[in-house]
């Protein structure tokens, strides 16, 4: 099935696995017994940022042709995103199970052989980006399967043949591959990024890289690295630049899971924009700010009438 070319094109694509996301309310998973049925996905929840941001925003993936495809779909077409998506009768849509709290929150999925999970080479080319502006995707998608990670490599050299921006979002997924895999992956792709977001923790946890400036060390062909450190702040790395810090605002957080895409969600829409590097960093906080504040990875739609 090929995917349908929007005319003109949107502004960035993203690209990567969505699915359902199960939440226990007023309880433990282990205790509860009710919860909410919503949406997950690092990549559309950038898309759907950047489009709340006003934004021309499309999400590409695969999803099953069952009803939490329907239901995922909906979603994002609901908070206006565009997709440019395969539908697959003969695997699922993937299940994510959060298990909610301040300190940590354990996430249990259920995705191998997702539809998302068989993307391969040529599900985008440069043809289909062509007068895209940024092409997302983050560390997630080439975790999925062997063809995924083809499907990465590709796409990084289809979206510069089409003149787009590639972004990457480390968000390394323990539970999605080895370490040994992780963190030379991982680093081979940041690296080779237009712009990369990574945590200082989790670049301390799959490189030993301590500090901001220990993680542009490890990563110095980026054109631009951005290294977010919590509640600290985060640090933008341009070539032949002076390094940029923004400290983060004071956040009351409910739950932490999202804001990292919320964050990059921000910076994104603030590059289309032309703002200069601070006011990127800044915008990042506050679209995290937003986030961090709800239980939720993405604020409740307003409905009217």
């Amino acid at each position: 099935m090929s995917l349908p070319v929007p005319s003109p094109a949107p502004e960035i694509v993203c690209v990567g696995e969505s699915m359902a996301l199960i939440t226990p309310t007023g309880a433990p998973l282990a205790d509860a017994d009710t919860a909410t049925l919503t949406h997950a996905g690092a990549e559309a929840n950038v898309a759907v940022g950047v489009a709340a941001a006003g934004h021309r925003a499309a999400w590409a993936s695969r999803l099953g042709d069952d009803p939490l495809g329907d239901r995922l779909a909906g979603e994002l077409e609901r908070r206006g995103v565009e997709l440019w998506v395969e539908r697959d009768g003969d695997a699922p849509t993937g299940v994510m199970f959060k298990d909610p709290g301040v300190e940590s929150s354990a996430v249990y999925y259920y995705r191998r052989g997702s539809a998302a999970s068989r993307m391969a080479p040529g599900f985008l080319d440069a043809a289909r980006l062509e007068g895209v502006r940024i092409v997302h995707t983050t560390g997630i998608t080439p975790a999925l399967s062997a063809t995924c990670l083809a499907m990465v490599d590709a796409l990084y050299a289809d979206a510069r043949a089409a003149g787009a921006t590639v972004s990457f979002d480390v968000n390394d997924r323990r539970a999605l591959w080895s370490p040994e895999d992780a963190a030379s992956t991982l680093a081979r792709l940041a690296d080779a990024a237009d712009i990369a977001f990574v945590g200082r923790d989790e670049a301390e946890r799959i490189w030993g890289t301590a500090t901001p400036a220990a993680i542009r060390a490890h990563l110095p062909h980026c054109a631009l690295l951005v290294v977010k450190d919590g509640d600290v702040g985060a640090t933008a790395f341009a070539h032949d630049a002076e390094p940029v810090f923004v400290p983060a605002p004071t956040v009351d957080v409910v739950e932490p899971v999202g804001a990292g895409d919320a964050f990059a969600s921000g910076f994104l829409a603030a590059t289309l924009e032309g703002e200069d590097l601070a006011a990127r960093l800044a915008a990042g906080h506050a679209a995290a700010a937003r986030v961090l504040r709800i239980a939720a990875d993405l604020p409740p739609l307003t409905r009217v009438g």
